[in-house]
């Protein structure tokens, strides 16, 4: 077992090709839209790429909902014509966009985000490892246990990483850290989580392999907990669209271990090297203390052989 150790912590395993898209694709039970000649875009499609429009049947339509496959598809149209969608996240809400600058920057507008703060991008848990250079991960830090780790704590819930950035990833998306010129923080919803269909379609509809979130809130307010706040707060706003979950209750209760909202997701980083812990175990760096508890990520990062240790000021924050 040393010797596999150490075979992996010298990095001769190949760094992971990008992971494509699942097909969570929502069955289509609508009638397919007449491409508009020239645009690529359906006749709703174009209309809602004029900031502000709104299509015809959803001022009388229910609330939407991350289970109303139509809706689903909606909303990630929107999003691709440059309208952010405050939706279900986990066990609480997360306001998501196109990770374009312009987008960025509207986003904070609506948030109370200070401009040029470092973001955070999200996409589907099986293409996150695509988002991180993994031939700059620390030699003493072996990929196949961190990969382990991703997937243990995605199949629990929400949490986020941060690590040396790809090249895919766009310059304003990421920040320095620690003598490590280029990082970025990945803070995805979990794999059991329905909005992982809607980011699916989100994400196919841009093209792009990320998009950029934050916590869903007004300025001034703790981040929304569940779908009528987030309706109350961004209902008004020509160019938000709001896509609830279903159910609130049940989305708290898929997640059992974690604090509710207002609580954040946790954050390890693996950008950098912090040195050996309780049996030698290589330390990871306990970025952002949020839902899921210190010692129940302490607990499964030993699992993967790594100990833990809390950043300076790790506290439990908003995104």
């Amino acid at each position: 077992m040393r010797q596999a150790m150490a075979e992996v912590a010298a990095g001769t395993d190949p760094a992971p090709r990008d992971t494509a898209l699942p097909d969570t694709t929502l069955p289509d039970t609508t009638p397919a839209d007449t491409a508009l000649p020239g645009t690529g875009l359906s006749d709703t499609a174009a209309a809602r790429a004029v900031p502000g429009a709104v299509d015809p049947g959803r001022a009388a339509a229910r609330p939407p909902t991350l289970a109303d496959a139509a809706a689903v598809r909606l909303a990630a149209a929107d999003l691709a014509a440059g309208c952010a969608v405050v939706h279900g996240f986990a066990h609480g809400y997360a306001l998501t966009a196109r990770a374009d600058r312009e987008v960025i920057a509207r986003a904070g507008r609506l948030t109370g985000r200070p401009d040029g703060r470092p973001c955070a991008v999200t996409t589907v848990p099986s293409a996150i490892r695509g988002l991180f250079d993994w031939s700059r991960l620390p030699a003493t830090l072996p990929r196949r246990q961190i990969w382990a780790l991703i997937d243990e704590l995605y199949e629990l819930g929400p949490f986020g990483f941060r690590g040396p950035a790809a090249e895919r990833v766009p310059g304003h998306l990421t920040a320095a850290a620690d003598g490590v010129p280029r990082t970025v923080r990945v803070i995805a919803p979990g794999r059991h989580c329905p909005s992982n269909a809607f980011l699916t379609a989100a994400l196919t509809r841009t093209g792009a392999g990320l998009l950029f979130v934050t916590a869903a809130h007004r300025p001034g307010e703790p981040p929304y907990g569940c779908g009528e706040s987030a309706r109350a707060g961004f209902g008004g706003e020509p160019d938000v669209r709001v896509l609830a979950h279903a159910d609130d209750a049940a989305a708290r209760l898929r997640h059992p271990f974690h604090a509710p909202a207002p609580v954040p997701a946790s954050v390890i980083a693996f950008h950098r090297a912090a040195g050996h812990g309780r049996a030698d175990l290589p330390v990871l760096t306990l970025e952002r203390a949020g839902s899921l508890s210190e010692d129940h990520i302490r607990s499964l990062a030993a699992r993967n052989g790594f100990a833990l240790s809390p950043a300076p000021g790790a506290v439990r924050a908003g995104g």
